[in-house]
């Protein structure tokens, strides 16, 4: 049976070690990250209160890293963007290379970009709600 949009699915991963606090986030995915996972919300717990520790245990056991994580800043940049003035307004952040996500590919935080909350340092609580996006697409 389909979940109703309303509705979360469980899915806990368990602390093995026991040493360490575990946190239980929200865990939402769109797009190819969705069709590839095969559900769209779930809960997640893992082992840590940072979005490092969140993405490796994620990533163990659902293999879409390859997804939303760039290697390089090539896999990070869109080409054919408008290049930016000299110096830009205001402040901008992104993270250091290795520590990015691919093109049109991002990972949110309760609706925020992770690198405007400290990148995969970002810490979690529980219930956050963790969005993984890679949208569909389409083009002429």
């Amino acid at each position: 049976m389909s979940p109703t949009p309303t509705s979360v699915e469980t899915a806990t991963t368990t602390n093995e070690t026991g040493s360490g606090p575990t946190t239980t986030v929200e865990v939402r995915a769109t797009g190819h990250v969705r069709r590839e996972l095969g559900w769209w919300n779930r809960e997640f717990t893992f082992e840590g209160t940072t979005l490092r520790e969140f993405l490796e245990a994620f990533f163990e056991e659902y293999d879409v890293s390859d997804l939303l994580i760039a290697e390089t800043e090539a896999e990070s940049t869109a080409h054919g963007w408008a290049r930016p003035p000299a110096e830009l307004p205001g402040t901008w952040r992104k993270n250091p290379e290795g520590e990015q996500s691919r093109v049109y590919a991002r990972i949110c935080i309760n609706g925020r970009f992770n690198e405007h909350l400290g990148g995969f340092d970002a810490e979690l609580r529980d219930g956050d709600r963790v969005a993984l996006i890679y949208p569909f697409m389409f083009c002429c």
